[in-house]
């Protein structure tokens, strides 16, 4: 299936935000269980492959505790700055717009913060930072249904919210309860992101399913939401997270890389049909 994405975004309408990102179309969170499946690097690699697209976008690394998204990106092509009296201005890496608390603490130090504070600097960085005009703000979310997914439904209209899980029964589990946060919370789910989905040998080319099989997409098919794309196991998508190239730029030829793109597309046709429901309801109110 060949699915193609245009510059052509429509954004989410109908519900309050008031002047807070008034110039982003479409806020989509990345969110997962449990920590370890890869979110960060779906999460960035995600918003580089709608980049390629055609649509401008930001990326809000909000794992607050984890900030792993200046490591994956590299050096900035513009460092963050801010004037006096001025809003922040995010880096720019590979083409999106880029703000996260890494840019702002020591590499190696702690972030020790109660839920107080880690709501205050959300805050900022969706009211102080200079956004401009985007298509998407993808925001990568900390693990598990803790403080600053509550504070972002509570902010912000989010058009959608993307889990990310890997086939193995525990990170499923976990996912689930996810899926079940942002139903409570009124955000649509988008869909499933199975994440280290299987290995595909370089010599044999015989496939292994190293963390098991298909977890993520019975879950999808029991809870009723999208199979947005199974990223395999490969090595240059670790290595180019830690030398800052991610797969989407460095090898967009590889399988990894394809799969990111296709995934690009699917949350792309996901987030018109959302939009295209709020506004047929809206005018049949």
């Amino acid at each position: 299936m060949k699915i193609e994405v245009t510059a052509e975004v429509t954004s989410k309408v109908g519900k309050p935000g008031g002047d807070r990102l008034a110039g982003v179309k479409n806020i989509i969170a990345v969110a997962a269980g449990k920590g370890g499946v890869g979110k960060s690097t779906v999460a960035t690699n995600l918003a580089l492959a709608l980049r390629q697209h055609g649509a401008t976008v930001g990326l809000l690394d909000a794992d607050v505790y984890g900030p792993s998204v200046p490591t994956m990106l590299g050096e900035p092509d513009v460092p963050p700055g801010q004037q006096a009296g001025q809003k922040i201005t995010p880096s720019v890496h590979w083409g999106i717009k880029v703000i996260s608390v890494g840019f702002f603490v020591e590499r190696d130090g702690a972030v020790v913060w109660r839920g107080p504070m880690v709501h205050k600097l959300l805050q900022q960085f969706l009211e102080d930072v200079e956004w401009g005009e985007l298509d998407y703000l993808i925001v990568d979310l900390p693990p598990g249904t803790g403080d600053v997914s509550l504070s972002m439904a509570q902010s912000v209209p989010v058009a959608g919210a993307v889990v990310v899980t890997t086939p193995q029964g525990v990170s499923v589990s976990d996912v689930r309860k996810a899926v079940a946060m942002f139903r409570q919370l009124n955000i649509p789910v988008l869909g499933v992101v199975e994440n280290m989905s299987y290995f595909v040998c370089g010599h044999c080319q015989e496939r292994t399913e190293i963390f098991g099989h298909g977890g993520g997409v019975k879950m999808a098919e029991d809870m009723g939401i999208p199979m947005l794309g199974q990223i395999p196991i490969d090595t240059r998508v670790r290595a180019g997270g830690d030398e800052g190239r991610p797969i989407v730029n460095a090898a967009p030829e590889s399988p990894a890389a394809k799969a990111f793109a296709e995934v690009a597309g699917r949350v792309a046709a996901e987030i018109s049909k959302q939009n295209a429901r709020v506004l047929k309801v809206i005018q049949t109110a």
